[in-house]
């Protein structure tokens, strides 16, 4: 809406309507008001953060892709983190694991 006005430069996920930076406080005390609203537990804003980045892992989500969009430097960094976290991942992988060996024993037969 803003055009050529807004700060696309500064890639911010949240900003003021200009587009300029945020105060902290101004994020907080909305992250903590939100959370009260929903009877929810006090946390850490960047909680938001680890849970954006296992619900990409578990929807099938690519680790360089989940690197590069949280800014980490390496995918090593993004795998030592990330991948250890989710019961539902490690469901999925034997799932996988048990489908790719049935289909090995189903060649040999």
């Amino acid at each position: 809406m803003l055009h050529d006005d807004y700060r696309h430069d500064l890639n911010l996920v949240f900003s003021r309507v200009e587009g300029n930076i945020l105060p902290k406080s101004t994020l907080f005390n909305a992250f903590n008001r939100i959370l009260k609203r929903a009877n929810m537990d006090k946390m850490p804003i960047h909680a938001l953060r680890h849970t954006h980045a296992v619900l990409l892992l578990e929807s099938g989500a690519d680790m360089k892709y989940i690197q590069e969009r949280l800014g980490h430097k390496s995918m090593m960094v993004t795998a030592d983190v990330y991948s250890h976290i989710s019961k539902k991942l490690d469901q999925n992988r034997i799932k996988d694991y048990e489908k790719y060996v049935s289909s090995i024993v189903e060649l040999d037969s």
